[in-house]
């Protein structure tokens, strides 16, 4: 078998068996974020776009921006790596920014 085929044979292979890398590992969140909705004063919430920010990414703002905690103490008590709560923080912060920017409801999500 040559690269190519190799190649199109792992694409074939996963999208028949709908492998999706490798699985999230299970984090650390030490506040309760179920519930919370933010959305702009005076427009009907079902007018809105809507921003979903998931429990994890809540969880990076809360250490990072509210606890004012280091990067590497973050990730530590979520028990991740520090490039991986670096990714988290980052979306974190870019879906915030689009939901106060172009008037759009903010939604955190929790996952079971």
């Amino acid at each position: 078998m040559d690269q190519l085929q190799k190649k199109l044979y792992k694409t074939f292979y996963r999208v028949i068996f709908k492998m999706s890398g490798r699985r999230k590992i299970q984090r650390n969140i030490n506040a309760d974020h179920s519930g919370v909705c933010f959305k702009p004063c005076g427009i009907r919430r079902d007018q809105l776009e809507r921003v979903v920010l998931q429990e994890d990414e809540m969880e990076a703002l809360r250490l990072a921006d509210f606890e004012g905690l280091y990067q590497q103490e973050c990730a530590e008590k979520m028990g991740i790596s520090r490039p991986t709560f670096s990714r988290l923080v980052e979306s974190a912060r870019k879906k915030t920014a689009d939901a106060l920017l172009h008037t759009k409801a903010l939604n955190v999500t929790v996952k079971n």
